[in-house]
């Protein structure tokens, strides 16, 4: 155990290690529960088995094609820590042994730890979308009996995932911790690699995976031949509805876990700088203690989303409430918490209560303002509506307002927050300088860990969302040609929480960006101390320190470096694009070859698996290249402009990232909706309203449009920012006692820079010319 705590400590610290194992048994219990439900008919269980098969496909064949690059970084972590001396922390963690065997051991824990975070992000993102499958059919059966029934299922679903967020997240984090006491961080920034990196690659492979066959599936199906969403006629039907849980479930999840990892890793590293300034393990201690308490709440929370037994109902409403009374519980228990433990803390204890709370209240912020800007009921999205009725042209634009105005007032949201965050910290009596600064950056990174505390409900939130699509397609593609009462108000209920799930999936992503923002920020600050530990080290004096001079955007390295970094997130959405365009393209060329066929007349069935092969195969060719730009990129940046612009670099790319990641993601989600509440119209006798008219082919455009943005490049800057500022947190120390390049540091940057121009002329190739398959 930690040496220096007190026995309150210990015992704390073990009981959030049994609050981890308590979430994973609780994903369990769900698991049962929903395996315990009816799935339906043959015809059900059939369309169920060819989404579950294409599924487990696309993991199997990603899988095998990340394993090399994770066994070289694997290697490359462990071989760190012998180009720096070992940290004050490690050789004091580990006081008696030589320096070279406590090398050899923050190596392993380096490398283990980096493995278990890729494993971690990898069972959450697998086992997750596995159980969304599991329940998509189980929700569309259960629509037939009413609409809490099917609510239930879905939500429930959904929580597995959020249960297994919460406790491989919890239970990596403080493991480690226990193991490697005050040197945790050494051993940590691994962990949240090994998540970021996994994340990256589930979130980029699922998010091309599901947009090249959505869009492939609309632009043929609906606007060519005028077929409806989800027909199973549409060869590109099956594909899609993969697309949905390799993406939204998969993706997500291990997007969310590495941020609740990395949030972890940002507060731990600051907590142990001001730990050297007060000498207070308190510091942390508490930030493993608040995620204990959220991974309870989110279980209580839980059983506050249902509605009653009859065959319609408020599902936003339901889910929203259970989120306000994990958030309520948890506030309290973080100030009963804070008050008795936090007391003898310089500044007293309502100041990191307070922003724990504010990161809280700043999930609940980010919840409410994606809601009003993507929510069926919102007045963006009803302009967007007005705008199709005019054409696709006007369509789009409306959407892309849209867009640019959320990202403004989500940036505002973020920064008043941050700013909070100087507010309470910034205020302690006989505090400043660089010591100043230490403890407000302490107060960012706990507003990340209360922000992402109800980590439970807003991945449930976010699973939701495609089980409910993949249960309103099963009944579509199965229940094709009935119209029964029974079947319509099953329908209804389904394409209610289809509506629904279109909404919780644009939430989780603001929450998603918004916490990889603020996770950003505070690995920005990591970044700043391990770079001042390792000069004072060298011997620069504190006056010439990064952690007291800043970062000066004046100089000019620094200016080009953030000219640079802001430049990156647009390089890396643009090559996600293209990749989608690509493959999109494919598919496009699949089902019109098929229709030909006469699948359409009914001549021939459609081939499925043909376009699930196309979307699995194309999403694969795109991980490797743009990861390597993620990567090398700083290390370029920090080895050739040095320290103080590679922070300039970081500052650019959160600013950049999180404006393009909220416009993307946002004004997706807006025409998505947009085009969802034309389909729910009924067709007037002139035909220019509802499915099928021209307002919804103009829906259509734009819905299609923003797919790759919403669903694409969009969430995937969200891992891509974290992966850029771990790897600078990680090469920080290299990159100040390297301060001058030799003639072999200039043939590392020569092959990293071949390295960056092989990646960048693979992103580019060009799409086929398959003009003439119409």
């Amino acid at each position: 155990m930690v040496y220096g705590l007190t026995f309150f400590e210990q015992v704390a610290i073990w009981g959030v290690l049994g609050i981890s194992i308590l979430g994973l048994l609780y994903a369990l219990f769900l698991r049962k529960q929903i395996l315990r439900e009816d799935k339906g008919d043959a015809r059900m269980i059939e369309v169920w088995n060819a989404i579950r098969e294409g599924a487990n496909a696309y993991l199997r064949k990603q899988l095998f094609s990340i394993l090399p690059l994770i066994g070289i970084l694997t290697f490359a972590l462990f071989f760190s820590v012998y180009i720096v001396p070992p940290s004050e922390e490690a050789m004091q963690r580990f006081a008696g042994q030589p320096e070279n065997a406590v090398r050899l051991i923050i190596g392993i824990g380096r490398a283990l730890a980096f493995i278990m975070g890729a494993v971690f992000s990898l069972l959450v993102g697998q086992l997750g979308m596995r159980m969304a499958v599991q329940g998509n059919v189980r929700v569309a059966q259960a629509a037939k009996r009413s609409f809490g029934d099917a609510l239930r299922i879905a939500y429930r679903s959904g929580t597995i995932t959020g249960m297994l967020t919460d406790g491989l997240g919890l239970f990596g984090g403080t493991i480690i911790f226990i193991i490697f006491g005050i040197a945790a961080p050494d051993a940590l920034l691994g962990f949240g690699f090994g998540g970021t990196l996994l994340a990256l690659f589930m979130r980029v492979g699922g998010g091309i995976y599901t947009k090249a066959a959505d869009v492939g599936a609309d632009l043929v199906g609906k606007v060519e031949a005028g077929i409806p969403e989800d027909d199973p006629r549409n060869p590109a039907v099956v594909a899609d509805l993969v697309g949905d849980n390799v993406g939204d479930c998969a993706g997500m999840a291990a997007d969310i876990f590495e941020s609740y990892e990395v949030t972890i890793v940002a507060g731990l590293i600051l907590g142990l700088a001001l730990y050297h300034i007060t000498h207070r393990l308190e510091w942390i201690v508490y930030p493993l203690l608040v995620r204990g308490i959220g991974v309870l709440c989110s279980i209580i929370g839980t059983y506050a989303v249902k509605e009653g037994p009859s065959k319609s109902g408020n599902a936003m409403k339901a889910i929203f409430r259970g989120f306000l009374t994990s958030a309520a519980i948890s506030v309290a228990m973080f100030g009963i918490l804070a008050f008795f433990y936090m007391n003898k803390l310089p500044g007293g204890w309502w100041r990191p209560f307070l922003a724990t709370a504010v990161g809280v209240g700043l999930a609940i912020a980010i919840d409410r303002l994606t809601e009003y800007f993507t929510g069926t009921e919102g007045k963006p999205v009803r302009e967007i509506k007005k705008s199709t009725a005019t054409g696709s042209a006007t369509t789009i634009l409306s959407g892309i307002a849209v867009g640019y105005e959320s990202a403004v007032w989500s940036i505002l949201v973020i920064a008043t927050t941050i700013f909070s965050s100087i507010v309470i910290f910034g205020t302690i009596p006989g505090i400043e300088g660089a010591t100043k600064v230490a403890y407000i950056l302490y107060g960012v990174a706990m507003t990340g860990i209360g922000m992402l505390t109800l980590t439970g409900n807003n991945v449930a939130m976010d699973s939701f969302g495609p089980i409910a699509d993949n249960a309103n397609g099963i009944a579509e593609m199965a229940w094709h040609g009935k119209e029964d009462k029974e079947t319509k108000e099953a329908r209804q209920i389904m394409a209610d929480l289809d509506g629904v799930g279109n909404t919780t999936k644009a939430i989780t992503k603001g929450v998603a960006i918004g916490s990889a923002v603020i996770a950003a920020v505070a690995l920005f600050g990591s970044y700043m101390v391990d770079v001042s530990k390792v000069q004072a080290a060298l011997g620069v004096p504190l006056a010439e320190q990064l952690s007291s001079l800043g970062i000066r955007v004046s100089v000019p390295q620094v200016f080009v470096g953030m000219l640079i970094g802001g430049a990156i997130p647009w390089l890396f959405s643009a090559f996600s694009i293209q990749a989608v365009a690509r493959a999109a393209s494919l598919i496009v060329h699949e089902v019109r070859r098929q229709f030909k066929l006469g699948v359409l007349e009914g001549k021939v069935k459609p081939d499925y698996k043909q376009a699930v092969a196309i979307s699995t195969s194309a999403a694969q060719k795109e991980l490797i290249s743009l990861a390597i730009i993620c990567i090398v990129s700083p290390i370029v940046v920090g080895l050739v402009l040095q320290v103080e612009a590679l922070g300039g670099f970081l500052a650019g790319i959160i600013l950049s990232g999180q404006l393009l990641a909220v416009f993307m993601s946002n004004s997706g989600g807006a025409w998505d909706n947009a085009k969802k509440t034309i389909e729910d119209e009924a067709r007037s006798i002139e035909g220019n309203t509802g499915k099928g008219s021209e307002r919804h082919k103009a829906a259509v455009v734009g819905d299609t449009v923003g797919d790759p943005l919403k669903d694409t490049a969009g969430p995937a800057l969200n891992p891509m920012i974290k992966v850029v500022n771990l790897v600078s947190v990680i090469i920080a120390p290299i990159v100040v006692q390297y301060n001058k390049l030799g003639i072999g540091g200039w043939v590392v940057v020569s092959l990293l820079c071949a390295a960056l121009v092989w990646a960048v002329l693979k992103s580019k190739r060009t799409a086929p010319d398959l003009a003439v398959s119409k």
